[in-house]
Formats: structure tokens, C-alpha cells, sequence
């Protein structure tokens, strides 16, 4: 009878030990919030099933995690933003593990999951949207008005943020995108302090934007000059100095700028973009390695740029790299990507966490867009548009969208761009913005 019992507990004890073996912790939660979302990333020891859904009375949005175990206490929250009210765990289920989100007001939804990167492992990724946002999600007419305006826009781009930290330092572990919106803010002082100058921030605290949006948003503020801000990272941790970087029409002019477009490009992967965001247009034009035009503005752009930073700190490339960086393919504006330093470097990761340092990047790079639009052929090219306008299409009965670009000379892709359009429908009457 001993021996039964005896037996039977072990039996007890070896399926209880196959079922916790069998369950995915819940390790962590991150909060990131942006200007229209907050993002919540549950980390993972394991892809695992889940199932989301919205209650009222009050509103709240329920996850239930199968096979899920809650690995320790929730970490405390800053529950200040618009949306998240709380967070609660309990257990549905024997094997399923509910989270309850408490929120302020009604909100949309988006999950997905994400597999393990160089940073993180698997991940369960919840973002929750306004659903006035959701509700007029179609395609709009951009917001365009005569440039009459003295000021040059300039768009400033902090790279990674959010759940993408970028590079890590080897010495004191600092995070690129610390770094970088350091230098960022640094760089919009001085463009708004500067006459005929307007400074617009693409990311402007520690969240993440999407590579396709960080152009939108510039495009929307109508931009004129795109200026990409990093910090490199290399095996060794010898190398250092400055690098600037233009969009190639044939591919990269380097190994390394090749292994830096590569790295950054890499950046929504990790920041956590779903591939079914990406519709065919957007591909398209992420893909359209053919502006010629706009890359010989960008490389003398990057020219200037990397003129006005060897005051201030070491070059690592005296000239201009290309490679196909997609934050830089805009189908007319001029952008370039900085390598501010090598954050792999013990010594250049020291100086780049020095407020001091980065302000001196930020005015050697201020130096640099200086005198680019000093340059005679920017002016010409500016007034023009400010005397003639934006180019205007209305479309008349049989016209097709490849027609209108054969008229004007231009692409297809850029036309849509242009106008935010998803579809290559056209309605009668309407208007058409020419890039």
C-alpha cells in the first residue's frame, strides 16, 4: 500500500514538473508611448497562442495567454498617458494566463508577435490606438499650401527608439537612441535660433516611428532638407569618428556603408513592425533606387555636412558613402544619414554621453546645412517653387495615372507618394499634387 502511494505521488509530482516545463513565462512589460499610440511588449521565454479581445462598462481589453505564467510581479507603470488606466493578471484557465488592461477611454487594438533579435527574445506586442485614429485611417489628401514661406524645414530624424535601442555601447552599455535624440535636440535649438530656419522633430522622445512614417511625417510638415542622426557600432571597438551616408542608385560603395544600411534598415524588425503594414505601393517606393537628381543633392549635402563636423570631431570617412538606405529614399527631398561616432569604441562612447560633445556634433552638423542652403543652386531651385507653386493636375475623363507621370516626366510610384494614394483609381475632377 506504501509503495502505491509512494508511486502514485511521484506520478503527481513528474506531471506537475511536465507542465510548468511545458509553460512560456511572462518575463517582462514595457510601456513606450508615442504621439499617437502606446505600445505594451510583454517579453517572452517562448512563442506562444493568445487571444485578444475589448469589454465595456468599463472599457477594457482582455489578453489571454495559453500556457502562460506570470514569471514574478509585474513591474510598476507610468499610467499617465491617454489610454492605459492599469494593468491586472489572474488566471482564466488552469493553463491560461489573463491579462486585464484597464483603460481610460475606448481604443483600437493591434497585436502581432515578434521573433528573437540581437536585442530581445520572443515577444507578444499589444498597441493601442485612438478610434477616431482608426475610424479615418484611408487615404487623405496632403496638407499643401502656396511656399511662400522665407523659412527652409528642415527635417531632424532621432534613429531607433521605443523597443528598438539601437546600438549598445560596450563599456557603460548606453543606448544609441539616447544618444542620438541627445544630439537631435542639440540640432533643433540651433535651426530654430537661425534666421530663415524651422526645425521639425521626426521623433521627439523615446518611442518608436516606423521607417516609411519617419519620411511621411517630414513630407507632411513639407521638408525640405532630411537629416538621419546615429551612432555606429563595430567588432573590435577600435574604430571612431563621423560618417555620413546617401541613398546609391546602384547599391553600396562600401563593405561598411553596405553592413550600416543593412543594420539600420533592420531597424523596424526590431522596433516591431508587422509586414502586413508594408502594402505594395510602400514597397514600391522603399524599394526605387532610381533619383538620381535628389542623390547628387544629398551627396553634396552630406559633403557640407561632414565639412562642418571635422572641426569638431574625427572623420572616420572623408567622403560621402552610399548604400540603400530606406529612411533616405524620398522621391525630392535631399537626406542624408550621420554616423555620429563609433558607440563600440570605450572612449567615443564616453564622449557621446557627454551633453558638451553632443552639442558639438549638433554644430558641426548645423555648420554643415549652412552652407548647403548658402550654395546658389539650392536658392535657384527654392525660388523657383516659391514663384510657380505647387504643380497641379485636374483630372479629366480617360486619364490614367501613367499618362499623368509621362506628361510631367515622372515616376508612377511618385505621383502616389505624393498623394497618399493606395490605389491607382482616379476620380474625375479631383486634384493631383506634381512632386
Amino acid at each position: 500500500m506504501r509503495t502505491a502511494r509512494f508511486f502514485l505521488l511521484l506520478l503527481l509530482g513528474l506531471i506537475l514538473t511536465l507542465g510548468q516545463a511545458g509553460a512560456v513565462s511572462v518575463k517582462n512589460l514595457r510601456v513606450w508611448r508615442a504621439p499617437d499610440h502606446t505600445r505594451l511588449v510583454f517579453d517572452l521565454s517562448a512563442p506562444l497562442e493568445h487571444r485578444l479581445f475589448t469589454l465595456t462598462n468599463p472599457d477594457r481589453i482582455v489578453i489571454d495567454m495559453q500556457n502562460g505564467e506570470l514569471q514574478g510581479a509585474l513591474p510598476r507603470l507610468d499610467f499617465s498617458g491617454p489610454f492605459l488606466a492599469g494593468v491586472r493578471t489572474g488566471s482564466q484557465q488552469r493553463d491560461t494566463l489573463r491579462v486585464v488592461l484597464d483603460l481610460k477611454r475606448p481604443t483600437r487594438p493591434r497585436t502581432f508577435v515578434l521573433q528573437p533579435n540581437q536585442q530581445y527574445g520572443h515577444r507578444l506586442v499589444i498597441d493601442l490606438y485612438d478610434v477616431s485614429t482608426f475610424i479615418q485611417e484611408q487615404p487623405v489628401q496632403p496638407r499643401r499650401v502656396k511656399p511662400t514661406r522665407k523659412s527652409i524645414v528642415i527635417a531632424i530624424d532621432a534613429g531607433h527608439g521605443g523597443e528598438d535601442p539601437g546600438a549598445i555601447g560596450r563599456r557603460y552599455r548606453t543606448r544609441e537612441k539616447h544618444i542620438v535624440l541627445g544630439i537631435a535636440r542639440a540640432l533643433k535649438k540651433l535651426i530654430a535660433a537661425a534666421p530663415g530656419m524651422q526645425p521639425v522633430m521626426i521623433r521627439d522622445g523615446d518611442y518608436y516611428v516606423k521607417l516609411a512614417k519617419r519620411f511621411q511625417k517630414a513630407r507632411r510638415y513639407e521638408a525640405e532638407l532630411f537629416v538621419s542622426i546615429h551612432a555606429d557600432a563595430l567588432p573590435g571597438g577600435r574604430a571612431r569618428g563621423t560618417s555620413v551616408y546617401a541613398l546609391s542608385e546602384r547599391g553600396a560603395t562600401s563593405a561598411l556603408a553596405r553592413i550600416v544600411a543593412d543594420r539600420e534598415n533592420a531597424s523596424d524588425l526590431i522596433g516591431g513592425v508587422r509586414l502586413s503594414d508594408k502594402d505594395d505601393l510602400l514597397a514600391k517606393v522603399l524599394l526605387d533606387l532610381s533619383q538620381t537628381a535628389t542623390i547628387s543633392d544629398s551627396l553634396q549635402l552630406g559633403a557640407d555636412v561632414l565639412y562642418g563636423l571635422r572641426r569638431y570631431a574625427p572623420i572616420h570617412t572623408r567622403v560621402v558613402q552610399q548604400a540603400g538606405f530606406a529612411v533616405l529614399k524620398a522621391p525630392d527631398v535631399p537626406s542624408i544619414l550621420i554616423e555620429t561616432g563609433y558607440i563600440s569604441n570605450p572612449s567615443e562612447e564616453k564622449k557621446l554621453r557627454s551633453r558638451s560633445y553632443q552639442r558639438k556634433l549638433a554644430q558641426g552638423i548645423f555648420d554643415g546645412i549652412k552652407r548647403y542652403v548658402s550654395r546658389s543652386k539650392f536658392r535657384a531651385q527654392r525660388q523657383q517653387v516659391v514663384d510657380n507653386g505647387p504643380r497641379v493636375h485636374i483630372v479629366q475623363p480617360g486619364d490614367t495615372l501613367s499618362a499623368i507621370a509621362r506628361i510631367y516626366g515622372i515616376r508612377v510610384d511618385a505621383l502616389r507618394f505624393a498623394n497618399n494614394m493606395s490605389t491607382t483609381q482616379l476620380k474625375v475632377g479631383s486634384r493631383l499634387i506634381i512632386p
